[in-house]
């Protein structure tokens, strides 16, 4: 037990908090800016099963801030590279990799099998698929965003409102991921976060990182928090999340990557709108509701 001296001496961990860290199963999506701090840190904590999901690789724009990359890493799978470097971190725990881009169908597979899951993707489809899939399942759900100099991680599911409850509708301001600056510290800053909610989640500890939501702000120097327990469900819940396999043969599909004509569907018909990240296509989705057709539907499927 040398490896966790310093933590099992605290009286809420213990040699028995020890064991259920030991024993817990964390599934965490995304392992860029978020994913580098969050997953070196559980693997310290001594969480036993670790299962990494992500189909991107490392470029060198990724380095100022995904710092579990070197150079000789670029062209490699994140989640591969990430898997190699927490064994060499702790050989005591279990690490496994799946190179996949997360989608609705995959979540539903992997969440079941976890026992908490950390979105640490850098999309709105796979944090609201994760959300919905969660809650389906009663699975607890640690999420961060971060932009610029600021941003929030909050614990939603498993008896916790889902992201629905606190966020049924993104800013149609908000700039996508791709267009948007980050900086380093920021990152890492959301991304211990996250780690020291899914830690408390697992070790039961109380007030529960469930239902609690922390904002910070470094450009202003400020950090707040708020619980949101009783957060009604949405009487909107906004569009669904699909994956590319549950599109259907009479479904209209617009594809923002490429296509820039207005959408003209059937009145009955669903109209399935794919983007990079899922943040336009939600609001095309959300513009054509609001001119009257309510069958509509989200894809985040990358470039």
């Amino acid at each position: 037990m040398t490896r966790y001296d310093r933590q099992t001496v605290l009286p809420e961990v213990g040699a028995e908090g020890q064991r259920r860290l030991a024993a817990a199963r964390v599934l965490v999506v995304g392992a860029g800016g978020l994913g580098s701090t969050v997953l070196p840190l559980l693997a310290g904590a001594g969480v036993g099963h670790l299962r990494i999901v992500d189909h991107d690789r490392v470029e060198e724009h990724n380095l100022h801030r995904q710092t579990l990359y070197e150079m000789a890493d670029i062209g490699r799978p994140k989640a591969e590279v990430a898997a190699e470097a927490l064994r060499r971190r702790n050989p005591e725990i279990a690490v496994s990799a799946l190179i996949a881009r997360l989608d609705p169908v995959l979540a539903r597979a992997e969440v079941a099998a976890a026992d908490l899951v950390i979105d640490a993707a850098d999309s709105f489809a796979v944090s609201y698929a994760l959300s919905d899939v969660c809650e389906a399942q009663g699975k607890p759900l640690i999420t961060a965003s971060v932009s610029g100099r600021q941003g929030y991680a909050g614990g939603f599911c498993a008896g916790a409102p889902g992201l629905r409850a606190l966020f049924p509708d993104l800013p149609m301001q908000a700039p996508d991921c791709a267009g948007g600056g980050v900086m380093g510290p920021a990152v890492a800053m959301l991304g211990a976060v996250q780690a020291q909610m899914a830690l408390s989640v697992l070790l039961g500890l109380r007030p529960s990182a469930l239902g609690q939501m922390l904002r910070l702000d470094l450009a202003s120097w400020h950090a707040s928090g708020f619980r949101f327990d009783t957060a009604p469900a949405p009487e909107d819940p906004g569009p669904e999340v699909l994956a590319l396999s549950e599109i259907a043969a009479d479904d209209l599909v617009v594809d923002l990557r490429h296509d820039t004509a207005a959408p003209d569907p059937a009145p009955a018909q669903r109209v399935v709108f794919l983007c990079r990240t899922g943040l336009r296509a939600w609001r095309a989705a959300r513009a054509l509701q609001a001119a009257g057709h309510a069958r509509v539907a989200i894809v985040g499927d990358g470039e």
